[in-house]
C-alpha cells in the first residue's frame, strides 16, 4: 500500500491546511488517515476517494454502498436500477453501454423528481399565501420552530451515525481491497 505524505496531500490543493491534523513529518497509509481519531470525517474522504489511492472498482461500489444506505428514499426505479447496474459495471458484469443508459435514465429521474419538487413548493407557497388568520401563521411557526430543533437534534445524531458506519464500510473495504489489488 502506498505511504502518503503531507506533500502528497498538499500536492492535491486542499482548501485546508492538512498541518491542523498532522505533523509535519507524518507519514501513513490510506488506512491511517481512515483510523485517525482528530480527522474530520469529509478530510479523511477527501483524501482517500483520490483514483491515485483506490481503484476505480473500490470508489464506485463505495458510492453505490453509501447510496444504498438511504435507497429507502429513492422513488423512482430508474435510480435503483442505476445502483445496480453502477455495481455490476463496477464488478465487470455490465457494459459501458448499459452503464451510460443507466446514468442517463437516473438523470431523466433526476429532473423529473425537480420538476415535481417545484410544482410542490410552488402549490405550498400558494396555499400558505392563502392562511389570512395571524394565529394560524403564528401557530405553523411555532410548530415548525419544534420541528424544525427535533429534527436537527436527531439529524446531527443521524449524521454522526452515518459518518462513522461509512468510516467502517471504507475501512473493511480497503482491507478487502489491498487483498485484492484495488488499493495502490
Amino acid at each position: 500500500m502506498r505511504t502518503l505524505t503531507i506533500a502528497d496531500i498538499r500536492s492535491w490543493k486542499p482548501c485546508y491546511g492538512p498541518e491542523r491534523h498532522l505533523h509535519e513529518d507524518w507519514q501513513g497509509t490510506v488506512l491511517d488517515i481512515l483510523e485517525h481519531e482528530t480527522i474530520p470525517w469529509e478530510d479523511k474522504l477527501w483524501v482517500v476517494c483520490r483514483p491515485e489511492l483506490l481503484s476505480d472498482k473500490l470508489l464506485r461500489l463505495f458510492a453505490v454502498w453509501s447510496a444504498r444506505q438511504v435507497q429507502y428514499l429513492i422513488t423512482d426505479p430508474r435510480s435503483i436500477a442505476a445502483l445496480d447496474v453502477a455495481e455490476r459495471f463496477a464488478n465487470g458484469q455490465a457494459s459501458n453501454e448499459e452503464r451510460v443508459a443507466a446514468w442517463d435514465a437516473a438523470g431523466a429521474a433526476a429532473w423529473a423528481a425537480a420538476g415535481d419538487a417545484a410544482r410542490d413548493a410552488a402549490w405550498a407557497a400558494a396555499w400558505a399565501a392563502a392562511w389570512d388568520a395571524a394565529r394560524d401563521a403564528a401557530r405553523a411557526a411555532a410548530w415548525a420552530a419544534a420541528g424544525d430543533a427535533a429534527r436537527a437534534a436527531a439529524g446531527a445524531a443521524a449524521r454522526a451515525a452515518a459518518k462513522d458506519a461509512q468510516n467502517a464500510k471504507l475501512i473493511e473495504m480497503v482491507k478487502t481491497g489491498i487483498e485484492t489489488g484495488d488499493v495502490e
